[in-house]
C-alpha cells in the first residue's frame, strides 16, 4: 500500500510531439482534403491513436483549423512579406513567385489546402468551408488596400481598380495551384508567372 508521502501519479506523459503530429496532419488534409481525409488516416500519419488526438486537438474540425493555422504559418509567410514590396508589381510577382515555390519545390503535396478543401466540401462541413472564405476574405483585403495605396502613390495607372486587380492575381494564384495538381510542369507554371508580369498596368 503507497504511503501517503509517495507523488500521485497524474497519468501516462504524451509520448509524440504535437508540432509534429501537426505538421503530418497537414500534410493529410493537404492532400486528401478536409472530408476526404479519415480519421484513419490522420491518427496513422501523426503516429498517435485516435483518443490521444482527441485529448491533444480537439475532433477532427479542430484539428483542420490548426493546421490551417500552421499552413498560412510556414507555407504562406511570403504573403505576409509581399506587402512590403516597394511597388505593386513587386508585390505581385512575390506572391506568384511565392505561389510557384510551393507547387514545385519540396515534397508537398500540388494544389492550395484552402481550394482542396472548399471545392471538396459539402453542406456538412459548412464551418470548414466559412473557414477558409474568411481567411481567404482577409488576405484579399490586405492585397486591396496594398494596390490602392499604389494607385494613390502613382504606382498604378488611374484607371486600375485596385478589387478588380487584387481578384485577378488571386486567381491566377489559385489557377496554379489547380494545374499544377492536374500535373502541370514548373516550367508552365512559370510561364504563367511570366506572362501574368508581362501583363501588369504600367503608366
Amino acid at each position: 500500500m503507497k504511503s501517503a508521502a509517495e507523488p500521485v501519479t497524474r497519468g501516462r506523459p504524451r509520448e509524440f510531439d504535437p508540432e509534429e503530429a501537426l505538421s503530418a496532419a497537414l500534410q493529410v488534409f493537404w492532400t486528401r482534403g478536409y472530408e476526404g481525409a479519415s480519421l484513419a488516416e490522420l491518427t496513422e500519419a501523426m503516429g498517435i491513436t485516435k483518443p490521444s488526438l482527441y485529448a491533444c486537438f480537439g475532433n477532427k474540425e479542430a484539428l483542420f483549423h490548426k493546421a490551417l493555422d500552421l499552413y498560412e504559418r510556414d507555407k504562406l509567410c511570403y504573403m505576409r512579406s509581399a506587402m512590403e514590396e516597394p511597388t505593386a508589381r513587386a508585390v505581385a510577382e512575390r506572391l506568384l513567385r511565392g505561389t510557384l515555390q510551393i507547387q514545385t519545390g519540396g515534397n508537398d503535396p500540388r494544389a492550395c489546402l484552402g481550394v482542396i478543401s472548399m471545392v471538396a466540401c459539402t453542406t456538412q462541413a459548412e464551418s470548414i468551408k466559412s473557414d477558409v472564405i474568411a481567411r481567404r476574405a482577409s488576405s484579399d483585403k490586405a492585397l486591396v488596400e496594398r494596390l490602392e495605396r499604389a494607385r494613390a502613390e502613382g504606382d498604378l495607372p488611374a484607371g486600375v481598380e485596385p478589387a478588380a486587380l487584387a481578384s485577378y492575381v488571386m486567381a491566377v494564384m489559385q489557377g496554379m495551384g489547380v494545374q499544377a495538381s492536374a500535373g502541370a510542369t514548373p516550367a508552365q507554371l512559370e510561364q504563367l508567372v511570366e506572362t501574368t508580369m508581362a501583363m501588369w498596368p504600367t503608366n
